[in-house]
């Protein structure tokens, strides 16, 4: 079994001491392609390092996560512009809006979530969308800027059966499935109960949200494995149905 994890942040700090072992332990699992989504300015060196380090299975994306959406913002996109326009990545992201650390914050968040998504029809990229305690502030976004050249990923979804078809609604995007739907009481098992495989792909948000049985702890790419377990389980098909289906979609979205 072959799998894409979606959404894995194996460049951070939390790696610094085995990375490379990380990564082995990945590929060794059958997670054969793991797609990089940047944070801040600070983090760009490091994604395009392990990229480097492993340019048949890391991946990486552009993009400003909107926590790090700050006082400089305008300064911070320019160089995220830059860096997008100039060499070659899979998607642009995270992007979005957060409004669980920062609520003051959520007008410079929209404004810099919307120049990223002009960015990415402009370049015909795949977005790759982080919402949290903000689906309405998020759709009020995508409501303006969705037409046939935007597609994507809402990643981390853990929102309602009727935020989930809004979202397939829109045409373009699929539903990022990760360790969330494997905690005892997420619901996001019921949201996406009567959702067709076809428009979800599979992530770890490394090192964040570990699948149970590691909640927890550190989280790696080789943990995809406990997702697809459930959304096997979930789905009520075989594990290798999962596999096959959420790794066309994702080598579909990202042109992999």
């Amino acid at each position: 079994m072959k799998f894409v994890d979606t959404h894995t942040h194996l460049f951070t700090p939390q790696f610094d001491e085995d990375r490379s072992e990380v990564v082995q332990r990945a590929i060794n699992s059958g997670i054969e392609t793991l797609l990089l989504p940047n944070i801040d300015v600070e983090s760009i060196e490091s994604m395009h390092q392990l990229c480097e380090d492993f340019p048949q299975n890391c991946f990486p994306m552009m993009g400003l996560h909107p926590c790090s959406v700050k006082e400089n913002w305008e300064d911070d996109l320019a160089i995220i512009k830059e860096h997008l326009f100039t060499k070659k990545y899979v998607a642009v992201g995270e992007i979005g809006v957060d409004l669980y650390w920062d609520k003051s914050t959520l007008d410079i968040q929209q404004k810099a979530f919307a120049q990223q998504i002009e960015w990415a029809k402009e370049l015909g990229l795949p977005i790759v969308i982080h919402v949290r305690d903000a689906f309405e502030e998020t759709f009020e976004v995508v409501d303006q800027l969705n037409d046939e050249k935007l597609t994507g990923v809402f990643h981390c979804f853990t929102g309602t059966p009727e935020q989930a078809k809004r979202i397939l609604d829109y045409g373009g995007f699929k539903l990022g499935l990760g360790g969330v739907l494997t905690f005892k009481n997420s619901g996001v098992d019921k949201s996406i109960s009567d959702i067709d495989l076809e428009h979800l792909v599979l992530e770890t948000d490394s090192p964040y949200l570990a699948p149970t049985p590691n909640r927890g702890k550190r989280n790696e790419s080789s943990y995809l494995t406990y997702v697809a377990s459930k959304l096997a389980e979930v789905k009520g098909i075989r594990i290798e149905e999962v596999a096959e289906v959420t790794t066309k979609n994702a080598k579909e979205l990202f042109k992999l």
